[in-house]
């Protein structure tokens, strides 16, 4: 696949080196063309820097770091997202205190609301660069999930897809408007890394089988579910 890299911060460098060491096509974007260098270099398999319109041009799915930054201000043609597969992973600023807020408006369906014709995808904002120095052999024994949402069902798979090319468990978790759990449960991860001191906490997502029998009576029908 051919994958542009918008933004090469700690998120958009690691990424872009893990795809591109599985054979898929990068271009690094940056507004320091120094960092795009820096990334490229660590990334091999020719992968290609230029400017954040460049890379924007470039992939058919697009890594998207600027987070709450108007696209207006990142790109000089906004449109050239139009029709392409936008991952999101961005987070809101951790409060003073942790007094996190609500998410009633995901930054992922701020980002849609700007390129409305682009297929927004929110992904891998659960976890630290400092997690994806393990990928793709040593945690994939971890299971740990990539929590994947978005309005285009063939998008969202996609993305899984590029989770699971790099080691991870994809979650799909539907709809775009879910973003806002996911970035809730970001703020957890970030609540217990910062406390913790660590940058390497994750989630993962296990089935466990469903008892042969029944010792606590069962589910009852409630108002909560």
């Amino acid at each position: 696949m051919k994958i542009g890299v918008i933004g090469t911060g700690n998120m958009g460098r690691s990424l872009g080196i893990l795809w591109a060491h599985q054979g898929h096509e990068v271009f690094f974007g940056a507004r320091d063309i120094s960092k795009a260098e820096k990334a490229a270099e660590l990334a091999g398999n020719h992968a290609c820097i230029g400017s954040n319109d460049d890379a924007a041009s470039f992939g058919d799915i697009l890594f998207y770091s600027p987070g709450v930054v108007l696209v207006s201000k990142v790109l000089q043609s906004p449109s050239q997202l139009a029709g392409k597969i936008v991952i999101d992973s961005s987070n809101w600023n951790i409060p003073e205190g942790f007094k996190f807020e609500p998410v009633t408006r995901s930054i992922a369906e701020q980002l849609a609301e700007q390129v409305p014709d682009a297929r927004i995808i929110k992904a891998f904002n659960t976890m630290g660069m400092e997690v994806l120095e393990l990928c793709p052999d040593e945690i994939r024994s971890h299971k740990v999930a990539c929590f994947v949402s978005g309005d285009d069902e063939s998008s969202r798979q996609i993305v899984i897809s590029l989770a699971e090319d790099i080691g991870f468990v994809g979650v799909d978790c539907g709809r775009l408007q879910n973003a806002r759990l996911l970035e809730s449960a970001a703020d957890l991860i970030r609540y217990l890394a910062i406390t913790n001191e660590r940058w390497t906490e994750v989630i993962s997502v296990y089935e466990v089988p469903q008892a042969s029998t029944s010792k606590l009576g069962g589910r009852e029908v409630s108002n909560l579910y």
